[in-house]
């Protein structure tokens, strides 16, 4: 398993090892001690998984409470996977890392708490399936505009697909709170 840290190192990119065979194929999606070794040191309690048609895009979604790291994989199709960095006192806050994910090459994201989470479907659908080291609380979920002009960021596709919710977030300049670490953290 491979762990590599992207423009802003504490997120990762993770390349499993893929056994295959004429049967078929089969990874390891998760291993605590191969995570921790990695740099991932994240207890996750909550999975999701998300449907999606070609050109929905999601985000860019965040807690601030209740904050989720978010270890992120494709399983059909294609997407374009993104977090910025909203930690208050970071040299990268406001920076973003984007990366293709595709069920082909099982590629995963690992986004920390601190970070702003979307993703574009570029194929004609996509299913994304992610662990989150905290719950869901809906009272603490908050927002980026998706096209905000400032982040600049190169969703890939041309007639995108927003939620109501999603097209009413504002962008990050005008956000008037960001994450900051709790002590210890």
């Amino acid at each position: 398993m491979l762990f590599e840290p992207q423009s802003i190192p504490d997120v990762l990119l993770i390349t499993p090892d893929i056994h295959q065979d004429n049967r078929g194929y089969f990874l390891e999606s998760y291993h605590f001690e191969k995570y921790s070794d990695g740099g991932i040191n994240a207890t996750f309690v909550q999975d999701n998984e998300a449907f999606s048609g070609k050109n929905v895009v999601r985000g860019l979604h965040y807690q601030l409470s209740h904050p989720q790291g978010k270890l992120i994989r494709c399983i059909k199709g294609i997407i374009l996977d993104v977090a910025v960095d909203i930690r208050k006192n970071s040299d990268t806050f406001g920076q973003y890392v984007s990366n293709r994910l595709t069920s082909d090459k099982k590629e995963m994201m690992y986004v920390p708490e601190g970070f702003a989470h979307g993703y574009s479907v570029l194929s004609d659908e996509a299913i994304i399936q992610y662990k989150c080291t905290d719950y869901y609380h809906p009272e603490d979920e908050y927002g980026i505009k998706w096209n905000d002009p400032e982040l600049d960021i190169q969703w890939g596709i041309s007639q995108p697909i927003i939620s109501g919710k999603d097209s009413q977030l504002l962008p990050l300049s005008d956000v008037n709170h960001s994450y900051l670490p709790k002590k210890g953290s």
